[in-house]
């Protein structure tokens, strides 16, 4: 008899509507997780539950209800979070499936709340777009046109639209008025498919910019579609700007968010939430991440360039919870706030912030349960052992770090798919564990001797230490221990996914509207 409570559907819908902090988290790795999943779960896989679930779930007696759809996943996630302190823990009734019987709604893909909101704004301010084809017109008409791409910049550097410049979703109402002085100078918006430059665009027409703007109609996706050939590896940026000019945005993003009803917060408002010991609150910087290593809020996390509105449910993990905001402009908090308030966050902006409170350095660092330490051995020791054979490499990172390099004769495995992954491994005598750093792989190791009952080592420092240490390495995909689940293809990443599956992606994201008001726990609202 299991000692992990249940709670039903009816249960979890419930306190959506009464706006009560729900933790709904799907253990299940990313790719089955983006084949159906309700609005509002969180996807925090199995495999990597210790590294994820304190600073995705921060407060320890938050009611978290877990599930699988049936792969035995979920019970041991429970008592996982049990030894990690979560006191509140339950099992969802009848898994994926009870939800499905209980009659509700699934969606597809990742990041769903956002990109459903994003619809939900085009369909009600009718937020403007240009086809594909009527961009490349302008562009080959040398028009008075400036393309802004609002996605991370690697991802802007993986493919662009010509002339397209990387400007990050919340930089955009801080940098367009400098990108685009004259107010008839067309402002085009584009992401890789239809959110980012949805939420771009209207933010810029919110913000009041003076000039014509519009989205690339579906992004590089349409771009693609249509036939139309994209840049690869570009590298335009946006630069600095005035005072004056950042004084303006600062004006019209401030209105925006008082439209939205953002809260306003001080440090000792700030303070007073971080002690109350039953409600989750959220501290999120939203400058670029070389200004968060600068100088930053003591425990904050960053979330730069819009993607905190792109990605809310990897950031925010317990929907209901209360989301603070800083920058030091009063831009970028205020607009992504804006967005925030309008998806039914209790969201506030800090205000009155003095340079000195930005008194941390260096890149964010995630909250960790202690460390297991299991016995290391050095990139050199390795090297010997694999000359004189018996011994066998398992790597943990993502697969497509693994794809892309790893040891030679190294398999991929996922954790959470151990027993698995050893009916398809060489016997060996004894096994060293490899991820990128070590950190994911010091928690297998004992799992892994519990299994084999052979000896098990970690590798100090991980492939980067191989790598530093000047071993070779290999590439491709030819010892993969499980299927690659980790990670679902997205249709509008890369240039190589099938024009079918670009339509399929175009085709669903015009359906989310009529799926969030089937669904009915979303509490959006339009400004």
């Amino acid at each position: 008899m299991s000692r992990i409570t249940t709670r039903s559907f009816h249960d979890i819908r419930q306190a959506l509507l009464d706006r009560q902090e729900v933790a709904l988290i799907d253990v299940r790795e990313e790719a089955p997780f983006a084949e159906e999943h309700p609005l509002f779960a969180a996807n925090i896989p199995l495999s990597k539950l210790e590294l994820e679930i304190h600073a995705r779930v921060p407060r320890r007696d938050t009611p978290v209800t877990v599930y699988d759809d049936g792969e035995s996943l979920a019970e041991v996630a429970a008592e996982r979070l049990l030894a990690l302190g979560y006191v509140d823990v339950a099992l969802l009734d009848g898994g994926l499936a009870g939800w499905r019987t209980a009659g509700g709604e699934l969606f597809r893909d990742v990041n769903v709340p956002s990109k459903a909101f994003g619809e939900l704004v085009e369909s009600q301010r009718h937020t403007p777009s240009l086809s594909a084809e009527e961009v490349k017109a302008l562009l080959d008409a040398k028009a008075d046109v400036v393309v802004l791409d609002a996605r991370r910049f690697d991802e802007y550097q993986t493919m662009s639209i010509p002339t397209g410049i990387s400007v990050p979703g919340a930089e955009l109402v801080l940098r367009a008025r400098e990108l685009a002085p004259d107010p008839a100078t067309r402002v085009i918006v584009n992401c890789a498919g239809r959110t980012r430059s949805l939420i771009g665009t209207q933010s810029l027409i919110n913000a009041g910019l003076p000039n014509p703007v519009a989205a690339l109609r579906n992004g590089t996706i349409g771009w693609t579609l249509a036939g139309q050939q994209l840049e690869h590896g570009q590298s335009r940026r946006f630069g600095e700007v005035t005072e004056a000019t950042r004084q303006q945005a600062a004006q019209s993003a401030r209105a925006v968010a008082d439209k939205a009803s953002v809260g306003r917060a001080t440090l000792a408002d700030l303070q007073r939430w971080q002690a109350e010991p039953a409600r989750t609150t959220y501290l999120f910087d939203v400058r670029t991440p070389e200004e968060y290593e600068a100088g930053h809020l003591p425990g904050s996390r960053p979330t730069p360039g819009g993607q905190l509105v792109q990605e809310t449910d990897h950031y925010a993990s317990v929907r209901g919870a209360r989301i603070v905001l800083a920058d030091d402009d009063g831009v970028r908090a205020n607009m992504s706030a804006s967005w925030l308030a309008q998806m039914g966050w209790d969201v506030h902006v800090l205000d009155g912030l003095a340079a000195s409170a930005f008194s941390e350095r260096g890149a964010w660092q995630a909250p960790l349960p202690p460390l297991p330490r299991p016995e290391a051995i050095t990139p050199q020791t390795l090297n010997d052992w694999l000359a004189e054979g018996r011994t066998l490499v398992l790597d943990f990172t993502a697969s497509a770090n693994h794809v892309a390099r790893h040891i030679p004769g190294a398999w991929w495995a996922l954790r959470s798919q151990l027993p698995q992954a050893l009916e398809r491994l060489p016997v060996a005598e004894r096994y060293v564990l490899t991820c990128g750093s070590s950190l994911l792989a010091r928690f297998v190791v004992d799992e892994l001797k519990e299994l084999t009952g052979k000896p098990v080592f970690l590798l100090e420092g991980g492939t980067a230490a191989w790598v530093a240490a000047g071993l070779p390495t290999e590439s491709g995909e030819q010892r993969l221990a499980v299927p690659r689940s980790d990670r679902y293809r997205r249709p509008y990443e890369g240039t190589d996914n099938p024009r079918e599956a670009m339509q399929a992606y175009l085709d669903w994201e015009f359906g989310l509207v009529e799926q969030l008001g089937r669904d009915g726990t979303h509490g959006f609202f339009v400004i």
